[in-house]
């Protein structure tokens, strides 16, 4: 059997696997929120986010000026720390953070008999600056979020909540929904550290690459 390979200049696989998606999205998407979609359909190659993902009122607004006022990314994993695009966030004097590593985290864990993705979402809350959460991978860090938001120790400008899995998946996200802050989440199972960057950097390149 031969194998036509499309014949695509490297500069133009983006722009034409943008097209594609395009014309095989499986139903018409709101256009302000479009390059959000997009890009994480992009990143995954899974149309089911046209539906999945959720947004809150205003939250395109909300998570632009954030970004503009130099807001700090906090991830729960290096993944998503890496997969953002911190030249672009950089412009405007933010930056990205992730403390799952971090010895005293561990330690906060360990005496605490909690998980590292909870202790390192405490340490965040003590950034003084303004704030986006990027959760991908951890339930436990996005519903340690919301308990920190409903505590008053913690008032995020943005929270994106992805974690992927079947362990309070479903559940934490849910929850991060009734929180009186913006979000995008993606409802169900499945999401990850790749989604959560997407989404961040779909913000980032709406304000220029």
């Amino acid at each position: 059997m031969k194998i036509e390979l499309e014949r695509v200049a490297p500069m133009e696989i983006e722009r034409r696997s943008f097209e594609i998606i395009e014309s095989e999205l499986p139903h018409p998407v709101d256009a302000a929120l479009a390059p959000i979609i997009k890009r994480v359909i992009h990143t995954t190659a899974d149309f089911e986010y046209a539906d999945s993902l959720c947004f809150s009122p205003g939250v395109l607004e909300a998570a632009l000026s954030a970004i503009r006022d130099g807001a700090v990314i906090v991830t729960d994993t290096t993944m998503a720390m890496a997969g953002i695009n911190k030249k672009a966030l950089a412009r405007h004097s933010g930056e990205v953070r992730c403390f799952i590593g971090d010895e005293d985290v561990a330690a906060a864990a360990a005496a605490a008999g909690s998980t590292r993705a909870v202790a390192s979402m405490d340490k965040a809350a003590g950034i003084d600056r303004p704030l986006i959460f990027a959760i991908g991978n951890a339930p436990t860090a996005l519903v340690r979020v919301y308990e920190l938001i409903r505590e008053g120790r913690l008032a995020p400008r943005l929270v994106i909540g992805v974690p992927v899995g079947f362990v309070n998946v479903v559940q934490s996200k849910e929850l991060i929904m009734t929180a009186d802050v913006p979000y995008i989440v993606a409802r169900g199972r499945k999401g990850g550290s790749n989604v959560a960057a997407a989404i961040c950097n779909a913000l980032l390149y709406m304000l220029g690459r």
